[in-house]
C-alpha cells in the first residue's frame, strides 16, 4: 500500500513536470510565432511604405509633366525669359513688370481678368507696365482632362500670330464650369479663335490641332510647380505678390501701385497692339 502511495505521488510530480515542459513549450512556441508574426507585419510595413513611396514617386512623376518624353520643346514666337517660358504683352522698357500665372479652366483666373482685364490694357497701353503670363496647367492637374493644356497651346499658338492678348481675353470671356472641360476640344478653340479678327489661319489651325507647343506648355507648368507658388492666378507686381490672401487689390488700387512704383520714370515705348 505504502509503495502504491509513493508510486502515486512520483507518477503525479513527474505529471506536473511534464504538465509544465508541455505548458512551456506552448508558451515558447507561442511566443515565436509571435515574434515571426512581429517580424512578418514589420517586414510588409517596410514593404508597403516602400510602395507607396514608389507609387508617391511614380504619381508625380506621372502629374509632373516630363518634357523629356514629350517632344521638342518649341516656345512660340516672341516668347522671353528664362527658357523662354514668359509670353510677354506691352512696352518691353516699361518701367513696371506685371507677371501673372494663370490657367486658362481656372474659375478665379477668369474673376480675375474679368475684374482687371480693363485696367491692365491701359496700364499696357500707356506704356506703364509690361505684362508676362505663364501658363499653368493645374486644374487639368487637380480635375483631370485636356483643356488646360489644350487651350495654353492654342494661345500660344496666338502669341506666333501676334494675337495672343486678343485671344487670351476671348478664352476666359468664354471660359466653361470648371467640371465641364470643354477647352480639351480643339474644335472649340478653333472656333474661338474666330472670335480674334485675322487668327484662324491656316498656320494657327495647324498649330492648335498639331498641339505644336504642347511640351511648352508642360515645360511652364513644372516651371510653376518649382516656383514656390500653388495657386492660380498668382500676380505680382515688380517681383511683389500683390493678389489674394490679405492683399485687397481692386482695379483702382493697382493703378495706385502702379503709379507709386513708376514715380519719376519715363513710360515704356508703346506699339500697336491689336485690338481685343
Amino acid at each position: 500500500m505504502f509503495r502504491d502511495v509513493s508510486q502515486r505521488k512520483r507518477d503525479g510530480k513527474r505529471s506536473a513536470r511534464e504538465a509544465l515542459r508541455e505548458q512551456r513549450a506552448k508558451e515558447q512556441a507561442q511566443a515565436k510565432r509571435k515574434r515571426t508574426l512581429v517580424v512578418a507585419g514589420a517586414v510588409v510595413a517596410v514593404l508597403a511604405i516602400g510602395t507607396g513611396i514608389g507609387l508617391a514617386v511614380a504619381n508625380n512623376s506621372s502629374s509632373g509633366s516630363s518634357t523629356a518624353s514629350s517632344g521638342p520643346v518649341t516656345p512660340p514666337a516672341g516668347a522671353t525669359g528664362k527658357d523662354n517660358l514668359v509670353i510677354p504683352v506691352g512696352a518691353a522698357n516699361a518701367p513696371s513688370t506685371l507677371t501673372i500665372y494663370e490657367d486658362f479652366r481656372c474659375p478665379a483666373c477668369d474673376a480675375f481678368e474679368k475684374s482687371f482685364t480693363p485696367t491692365i490694357h491701359q496700364l499696357e497701353d500707356t506704356g506703364q507696365i509690361r505684362t508676362e503670363y505663364h501658363l499653368v496647367t493645374l486644374i487639368d492637374g487637380n480635375l483631370g482632362g485636356t483643356g488646360s493644356l489644350n487651350a495654353a497651346n492654342a494661345a500660344a499658338c496666338a502669341q506666333t500670330e501676334g494675337k495672343f492678348r486678343a485671344y487670351h481675353d476671348v478664352l476666359y470671356d468664354n471660359q466653361p464650369e470648371e467640371q465641364n472641360d470643354k477647352f480639351a476640344n480643339k474644335a472649340t478653340l478653333l472656333q474661338l479663335a474666330g472670335k480674334v479678327p485675322g487668327l484662324t489661319t491656316s498656320a494657327f489651325t495647324a498649330c492648335v490641332n498639331n498641339g505644336t507647343h504642347n511640351s511648352w506648355v508642360k515645360k511652364s507648368n513644372d516651371a510653376f510647380n518649382s516656383s514656390g507658388f500653388n495657386s492660380t492666378p498668382t500676380v505680382l507686381l515688380n517681383g511683389k505678390s500683390i493678389y489674394g490672401g490679405s492683399n485687397n487689390l481692386t482695379p483702382a488700387s493697382l493703378t495706385q501701385m502702379v503709379q507709386q512704383a513708376n514715380k519719376g520714370k519715363p513710360a515704356g515705348t508703346v506699339t500697336a497692339t491689336p485690338p481685343s
